[in-house]
C-alpha cells in the first residue's frame, strides 16, 4: 500500500474510532490499538509532510502556545435568547409571535437541554473546518480555531456530503462535572487556587494560548444551529437540522425532543426540570424552537440580539440567604446614583456573591431593605446576582432604613430627580465617578471596543493623571504607559495600537460610547444613520431628532441637551482632533429613493444576506419591516420564501426580487 493510501486508511479508522467513542459512547477498539493507528499517522504525516490534511486526527493535538488571540468577525451574528422562567411567560412568548402571524401556533416546536457552558461558532467551507471563534459580543468573537480541534465533538472534516460549501455551526461548549472535579483535585494536589465553576472554567479554557493544555481539560461540545452562508439546507424544521448534525458527525444533546404544540412543551418543561441536575453537564434550563424552518425567517429577530422564533425556558434560580451589610452608591457614567448591596459572602449556583444591585431608591423602598438584615438572593437568569427581599423572621432591631444621599457621594454636588423618573443624578460632568465609568464604557466591546483597556487599567491611567477624560485616550503614548505598574513594552504597546484603532470606529459605536443619556446602542444607530455625520446630529433641532423612528420626545430632549453643553462640545471636538472618525458608512442618504417607503424581505436572496439587504434599503432612506400589512411598499423574495409572500399576494401588495431592489436603490454592483 503506498503512503498516500496507507495515510487515507489510517484518517478513516481513527475518525470512526473517535466517532465510536465519543458520539455513539460505544468503543470499537482498544486505547492501545488506537494509539498505534495515531502513532503510525503521525509517523507518515512526519516522512511524507504534503499527506498532512486540515482534517487529519493528528491536527487534534495543540501546536506551540499561541502569541494570542486574534480577532474573528462572524459572517451572521450570534444571538442570544431571551428567557421565560415560567409557563405564563412561556404561552406570552407564542401569543406575542402569533400576533406576527397566526401560524406560530401550527408550526411545532423542538426542545433541547439548555447547556450551561460557552457558546462558539465553526466555520465550514466544503464540509471542512476552517475557523472557530468565541461568541464574544454577537458580530465578533475570538479565534480559538486550534483549542476547539482538540475536542472530540468537532468534526474536522464531516460526514456525508449533504451540506451547504460555506456555513457556520454554532454550539455550547462545557466541561462535564467529572472533568471539573479530576481538575481541581490535580489543582489542589498542587497547592493551587481551585476553579469556581464548570461554566466559566470551560470559557477560560477556550482561550487558552497553549491549545495542548485545552486538551487536558477535556471539553466537550453539543452543536444546535446552522447558518448557511452558501449553498442551502435540505432540512425543512429545526427538527430536521438537528438530525443533520448528527449525521454530520456532530454531538447534539440527547434529551431533544419534538412537540406538536405548546401544551406538550409545557408537559416536557415540567418532565426536564427536576432530571437537570442529575445530568453529567451543568443545565440551566429547557431551549424551545418553532420547528418549521419558514417560520424562523418570518418571525424575524429583534434587532441583531435574539430571534423571535426561539426562547429559553428557565426555571426558578437557586436561593441563598446571607446578611445585607451595607448598601453603597456607584456614580455611573451618566451621572445616575446606582444603590448596590454589601453582602457577606455566600455562594449561589457555584459562584460566590458579595454585591448585588438594588436598582434604585424606590426598589429598596419598595422591598423594605434595611442595612443589617438577613436577605434572600439569587443570580438572576443565573448570572446577575439580585436580592430578591428581606427574611423579616430575622430581624432584631439593629437594622436601619437606608437614605439616599442628597449630594453625590464621589464629588458632593447636590444630587438632582426628575419627578418622573426613580433614579438620582449628579449633574457636575466633571465628576470622577462619572469618569472613571464613562471611559470604561468608552472602551467596552460594545463601545469603541479597546482591547486591554479594561476597569482597573482605566483607574490606572485617572489615578496617574495621564488621562481626564475619553479624549485623552488618543494622546496617550507608550513611553507614557511604561512608568506605570503591570505594563511591559509588549502591554504598552498594544494598547496603543488598540486605541489608534478605535479611531476608525463608525458614529454609532462613538454615540454609544459617549454615554449620552437614553441613548442605547439601537438608537445611536438609527440616529447616525439618520444624520450620518456628528456635525449634522449636533446641529439638529429637537424636532428634528424626535422624529427619527425609534427616538421619540424623551431620547430627543436628552440628545439636544447632550449637544448643548458647551464641556460636550469641546470633548467632540477634541476627539475630532484626534481623528476619531465622526461618520456612518451606512448613513441614509439625503432625499433616498426609498425615503418614506416599507419593504419586507423573505426568502434566501441570490447574492444578498438579509443583513446586506436591509442595510441597502435603509441606506436609500427606506424602513424594513418584519412583516406584511396594507402599509408595506413591496416584498423582497428569493428563494424557498415564507408565508409573508402569500400574505403580500392577498393583500395585492407589489412582490420584487434582488435585482429589482437593486435597480430602485441605484445600485448597479
Amino acid at each position: 500500500m503506498t503512503p498516500t493510501a496507507r495515510a487515507a486508511e489510517l484518517r478513516r479508522l481513527l475518525d470512526r474510532a473517535n466517532h465510536a467513542y465519543y458520539i455513539l459512547d460505544a468503543p470499537e477498539v482498544s486505547d492501545a490499538e488506537y494509539d498505534a493507528w495515531m502513532q503510525e499517522l503521525k509517523a507518515l504525516e512526519a516522512a511524507h509532510p504534503e499527506l498532512r490534511t486540515p482534517d487529519s486526527p493528528t491536527q487534534r493535538v495543540g501546536a506551540e502556545p499561541a502569541a494570542g488571540l486574534q480577532k474573528h468577525t462572524h459572517l451572521r451574528p450570534m444571538m442570544s435568547l431571551d428567557n421565560a422562567f415560567t409557563p405564563e411567560e412561556l404561552t406570552a412568548w407564542e401569543d406575542r409571535n402569533a400576533r406576527i402571524t397566526a401560524d406560530a401556533r401550527t408550526g411545532g416546536y423542538t426542545t433541547e437541554v439548555k447547556i450551561d457552558g460557552s457558546a462558539v461558532s465553526l466555520t465550514y467551507r466544503d464540509g471542512v473546518l476552517v475557523s472557530g471563534a468565541t461568541r464574544g459580543n454577537g458580530r465578533a468573537g475570538e479565534l480559538i480555531t486550534d483549542n476547539l480541534k482538540t475536542l472530540p465533538d468537532v468534526p474536522l472534516r464531516l460526514a456525508g456530503r449533504a451540506h451547504p460549501t460555506l456555513m457556520e455551526i454554532r454550539g455550547e461548549v462545557y466541561m462535564p462535572h467529572a472533568a471539573f472535579e479530576r481538575l481541581n483535585q490535580e489543582r489542589e494536589q498542587a497547592g493551587e487556587t481551585l476553579y469556581a465553576n464548570p461554566r466559566n472554567t470551560a470559557a477560560g479554557s477556550l482561550k487558552l494560548l497553549d491549545a495542548r493544555i485545552t486538551r487536558q481539560r477535556r471539553l466537550r461540545m453539543f452543536a444546535f444551529h446552522v447558518e448557511v452562508i452558501e449553498g442551502s439546507l435540505t432540512a425543512r424544521t429545526q427538527w430536521e437540522v438537528l438530525e443533520q448534525l448528527a449525521g454530520w458527525g456532530f454531538m447534539v444533546e440527547p434529551s431533544r425532543k419534538r412537540h406538536a404544540d405548546l401544551d406538550a412543551v409545557h408537559l416536557e418543561v415540567a418532565r426536564l426540570e427536576p432530571l437537570l441536575r442529575t445530568l453529567p453537564f451543568g443545565a440551566d434550563g429547557v431551549v424551545v424552537k418553532i420547528d418549521t424552518l419558514s417560520l424562523h425567517d418570518e418571525l424575524g429577530a429583534i434587532s441583531e440580539r435574539e430571534p423571535r422564533w426561539a426562547v429559553a425556558r428557565k426555571f426558578a434560580p437557586e436561593v441563598a440567604v446571607t446578611r445585607l451589610l451595607d448598601i453603597q452608591i456607584n456614580v455611573g457614567r451618566t451621572g445616575a446614583l446606582n444603590p448596590f448591596a454589601v453582602l457577606a459572602p455566600v455562594e449561589v449556583g457555584g459562584v460566590t456573591i458579595s454585591s448585588a444591585t438594588l436598582h434604585n431608591e424606590d426598589l429598596i423602598e419598595a422591598k423594605d431593605l434595611r442595612i443589617g438584615d438577613w436577605v434572600e438572593v439569587i443570580r438572576a437568569g443565573e448570572v446577575i446576582p439580585q436580592v430578591v427581599g428581606p427574611v423579616p423572621a430575622r430581624r432584631d432591631g439593629s437594622e436601619r432604613p437606608f437614605v439616599m444621599p442628597e449630594r453625590c457621594p464621589r464629588c458632593e454636588t447636590p444630587v438632582v430627580r426628575d419627578a418622573e423618573e426613580a433614579i438620582r443624578y449628579c449633574p457636575n460632568p466633571a465628576c470622577p465617578g462619572r469618569i472613571f465609568e464613562s471611559v470604561v464604557h468608552f472602551a467596552s466591546r460594545d463601545a469603541l471596543d479597546i482591547r486591554g483597556l479594561g476597569a482597573e487599567r482605566v483607574r490606572q491611567l485617572l489615578d496617574a493623571g495621564l488621562i481626564h477624560d475619553v479624549a485623552d485616550l488618543y494622546s496617550l503614548t507608550t513611553e507614557q504607559l511604561l512608568t506605570l505598574d503591570r505594563f511591559a513594552k509588549q502591554s504598552a504597546t498594544q494598547l496603543i495600537a488598540s486605541i489608534a484603532a478605535a479611531r476608525a470606529r463608525p458614529l454609532s459605536l462613538l454615540l454609544f460610547g459617549l454615554g449620552i443619556r437614553h441613548v442605547g446602542k439601537t438608537v445611536a444607530q438609527l440616529l447616525a444613520r439618520r444624520f450620518g455625520t456628528m456635525a449634522a446630529l449636533a446641529a439638529a433641532s429637537e424636532a428634528e431628532i424626535e422624529a427619527v423612528p425609534g427616538a421619540g420626545p424623551t431620547i430627543a430632549q436628552a440628545v439636544a441637551e447632550y449637544f448643548a453643553t458647551s464641556a460636550n462640545q469641546e470633548l467632540i471636538a477634541r476627539l475630532a482632533a484626534a481623528g476619531v472618525a465622526q461618520t456612518e458608512p451606512n448613513a441614509v442618504t439625503s432625499g433616498g429613493a426609498l425615503t418614506g417607503q416599507t419593504y419586507v424581505l423573505t426568502g434566501t436572496l441570490p447574492t444578498l444576506s438579509r443583513q446586506k439587504a436591509s442595510a441597502l434599503i435603509e441606506r436609500a432612506g427606506g424602513r424594513v419591516a418584519g412583516s406584511v400589512s396594507k402599509k408595506t411598499t413591496a416584498v423582497v423574495s428569493g428563494d424557498e420564501a415564507g408565508s409573508k409572500l402569500a400574505k403580500a399576494r392577498e393583500l395585492g401588495i407589489e412582490i420584487i426580487g434582488e435585482d429589482e431592489l437593486r435597480r430602485r436603490v441605484g445600485d448597479g454592483r
